[in-house]
């Protein structure tokens, strides 16, 4: 990170033991929605089909209901698409990460200007 960065805090929202969004599932959501495709999300993001399925099904169980619905057909009629509630857990996981920087970043940057020098 260099002097002129800001320093980003990336939330991590555990509900009941389990991390129900953070900063990786939140890019996959928008990969998502933005592809049209958890294959395609986990590619943007280079990590594999498996891994991103795994974080959906994640993501999935924590909810009441499912943030992803995908639709299995392979490439010429499979797909996924965010829910209500994927579209919802984005929008407040990117709120609350937003105000959390605004709130704490002053104290963050105060911190970081204490750390040893790391040769940079």
């Amino acid at each position: 990170m260099t002097t002129r960065e800001k320093p980003q805090i990336h939330l991590r929202i555990r509900l009941d033991g389990e991390t129900a969004i953070g900063p990786g599932k939140a890019d996959l959501l928008e990969g998502i929605r933005e592809t049209g495709s958890i294959a395609g999300a986990g590619r943007r993001m280079n990590m594999s089909y498996k891994r991103a399925w795994l974080l959906v099904e994640s993501m999935n169980r924590c909810f009441r209901e499912p943030v992803v619905e995908a639709v299995r057909g392979g490439r010429a009629r499979g797909g996924a698409t965010l829910t209500p509630l994927g579209e919802y857990v984005l929008a407040a996981y990117r709120r609350m990460n937003e105000e959390t920087n605004r709130a704490i970043g002053g104290e963050i940057e105060a911190l970081r200007g204490m750390l040893a020098d790391n040769g940079d």
